[in-house]
């Protein structure tokens, strides 16, 4: 007997142990591949003809078969592409056959208290708000229907839900007639499925008559299904899903030509009788069945079980961030290291790489990184560059990012024009609970000890004769913020003298940049004199604890000026980095842009919370920052791996270069 004390759950057939999730969504059972002594039940995929074999495993062992299928909120890809999010399962029969009872129909007809009834409510304007669909990787567009279009929906030929749903093919073709006779002047758009745009199975439609192609849209686009849904004025399905995502919306008539889940419940009109078993049920036991109770659902960046909620939101940042670009763009310039980060970041779009300005169509969308010169304005230029909490490990090592920013204004470091990080700071509208997520953002990173590149393993020990400390912190001089960001002053060692005439008295601290500490950029011009001007020069202390003990910070263009306000320390700019001219900050230089005067978690909200991209480590998709600094925070606690052969013939390249 197993050690486990979890019942056992079999899976016999092979597709079925090959979705990477089950173990996951299943959490309260062991899953296993042959008889067990534990042994509660079979798992069979819905009615697929492997659920025969399973059913049969079932009966000789003596204990049930449950049907599994894709839940109603799956995944971002389709099914062939990425492991299903969410599960249905049901002891009685599959929630698309009906022909018998099953679990969902129960649930339906179950009464709701108050609280369960606004939950429902609240899920389904959390769906809609998501722009929410079964899968959810296609692109929204509002082109395709004219409003008041009729939508019509086609499915693949075969599919299970439709015999099971009372249904044929005939089905199909009563659909269109039905629709065009009862919307004489309304276009009639007949969507495709994606699995059928996919070239993966075939669906019920061939050539129209001659008097339906004049009247109908052909919709065999692979387009996100809200999108349509915002257009039609109707919905017209034999079992497919849509019907029940229409419902959602609330405000959508719904035409059943089958005997789907959602149908026979009041809620739809419906071309058959229903079951006997169905009642009319109010809208909302229909979403708590089939949304709150029904499924499992997994969080795909914990890898544990979570509520519906969870999911939805999760889902929901993947369509906004999947929709901020044109679907196609063009990046330039790119290295082969970073042209998969290109990808992730760009999610959503189809991302071509171009080694020259011209290769670009006009009005192109054109990726670029940072202030890279192009020879014309003929584009949508979005440029990228590094967020504020990047990683564990160094750019300039190569270690992945967990953000970037993404401006399709200017960028955050030049100063001289403006970006969208500067538009945020000076127009957005922070609200209670935005100020409430950036304080406690703010809170834990900075007692957690977190920076952008969280390197530095060694000590530091504040002076013994008591002298008040301050820190200057060096750049790289060749960086792009000190082009962009600094004035006057542009030296490191410049940096150090005037922090030392601005505090003579301090035992003044200079920590160099870590590309250079590790060979990977050049020492600034005279750098090398820089213990003649202060006290110290601390290189491995990790950046926060010499930030934590500070008095006051003074910099260039650094981002630990920025790290230094998280603290509470006072900081000096004698450049104009992101984060000056706003009031937190003295300014060597105001800037004549920046004139509103900004809280400190006004300014970390704008920084870290509404213009980074963060792209988690677990999932390659898209996250939250409170998410991004959990991984980072894990990240830190890892053991460093071995140092590639790539990598440490970058190292060699990069250091011999700056020799």
């Amino acid at each position: 007997m197993s050690a486990d004390p979890r019942p056992a759950l079999a899976l016999v057939t092979p597709g079925l142990a090959r979705v990477a999730t089950l173990p996951a969504l299943f959490d309260d059972h062991r899953l296993v591949r042959a008889a067990d002594p534990q042994l509660r039940a079979v798992l069979a995929w819905g009615r697929k003809p492997s659920a025969q074999a399973a059913q049969r495993f079932a009966a000789a062992h003596g204990v049930p078969s449950w049907q599994i299928e894709d839940g109603f909120l799956r995944s971002v890809e389709l099914g062939h592409r990425e492991p299903p999010l969410s599960v249905v399962v049901d002891r009685l029969g599959v929630y698309y056959d009906a022909t018998c009872a099953s679990e969902l129909e129960q649930l339906v007809q179950a009464p709701l208290d108050a609280a369960q009834a606004q939950r429902a409510r609240d899920l389904a304007t959390a769906w809609r708000g998501g722009r929410l669909s079964k899968y959810n990787h296609a692109r929204e567009r509002r082109d395709l229907l004219a409003p008041g279009a009729v939508l019509v929906i086609d499915q693949t030929a075969g599919d299970a839900s439709i015999a099971f749903g009372l249904a044929d093919a005939g089905s199909f073709a009563r659909m269109l007639e039905a629709a065009l006779d009862e919307h004489p002047q309304a276009t009639i758009a007949l969507k495709v499925h994606p699995d059928v745009i996919a070239g993966r199975k075939q669906g019920h439609f061939g050539a129209l008559s001659a008097g339906q192609a004049a009247r109908v849209q052909l919709v065999a686009q692979d387009c996100h299904v809200p999108a349509l849904l915002d257009a039609a004025q109707a919905v017209y399905t034999v079992t497919s899903q849509v019907g029940f995502e229409a419902l959602l919306w609330g405000d959508k008539p719904v035409r059943c030509f089958g005997m789907p889940f959602y149908a026979g419940w009041g809620l739809t009109r419906d071309e058959q009788a229903a079951p006997a078993r169905r009642a009319p049920a109010a809208p909302e036991q229909l979403v708590h069945a089939a949304l709150l109770r029904y499924p499992r659902y997994l969080d795909p960046e914990t890898g544990l079980r979570c509520e519906a909620e969870r999911l939805v939101e999760w889902m929901a940042l993947q369509r906004r961030q999947r929709e901020r670009f044109a679907p196609a763009v063009h990046a330039l310039g790119f290295s082969r290291w970073k042209k998969p980060i290109v990808r992730a970041y760009f999610g959503g779009s189809e991302v071509s790489f171009v080694r020259r300005e011209a290769q670009v169509p006009e009005g192109a969308t054109l990726a670029v990184w940072g202030r890279r010169p192009l020879a014309g304005s003929r584009h949508e230029v979005v440029r990228l560059e590094d967020g504020f909490l990047r990683s564990v490990g160094l750019g300039a090592d190569l270690v992945r990012p967990l953000s970037w920013v993404m401006d399709r204004s200017g960028i955050y470091y030049d100063a001289s024009a403006p970006s969208e990080l500067e538009d945020l700071l000076a127009n957005a509208r922070f609200d209670g609970p935005l100020l409430a997520r950036a304080r406690a953002l703010r809170e834990r990173i900075v007692g957690a000890g977190l920076s952008k590149y969280n390197v530095g393993t060694g000590d530091w020990q504040p002076p013994a004769d008591g002298r008040p400390m301050v820190l200057a912190v060096g750049q790289v001089e060749s960086d792009a913020s000190i082009a962009w960001g600094a004035n006057a002053l542009r030296r490191n060692i410049d940096l150090l003298k005037a922090a030392r005439a601005a505090r003579p008295e301090a035992w003044l601290v200079y920590k160099p940049h870590p590309d250079v500490v590790a060979r990977l950029r050049r020492r600034g011009e005279d750098e090398d004199e820089a213990h003649r001007w202060c006290d110290e020069i601390v290189s491995d202390a990790p950046i926060h604890r010499l930030l934590e003990a500070a008095e006051e910070v003074h910099v260039i263009t650094s981002l630990a000026g920025f790290e230094a306000l998280l603290r509470g320390r006072r900081v000096h700019c004698h450049g104009q980095p992101f984060y000056s001219g706003w009031g937190l900050t003295t300014d060597a230089a105001p800037h004549p842009r920046r004139t509103r005067r900004l809280s400190l978690d006004e300014l970390v909200a704008a920084t870290l919370l509404l213009h980074p991209t963060y792209v988690s480590r677990t999932t390659g998709r898209f996250t939250s920052a409170e998410r991004a600094l959990d991984e980072l925070l894990q990240w830190r606690t890892e053991p460093t791996p071995p140092t590639s052969a790539w990598r440490r013939a970058w190292r060699f390249w990069a250091r011999w270069r700056n020799r």
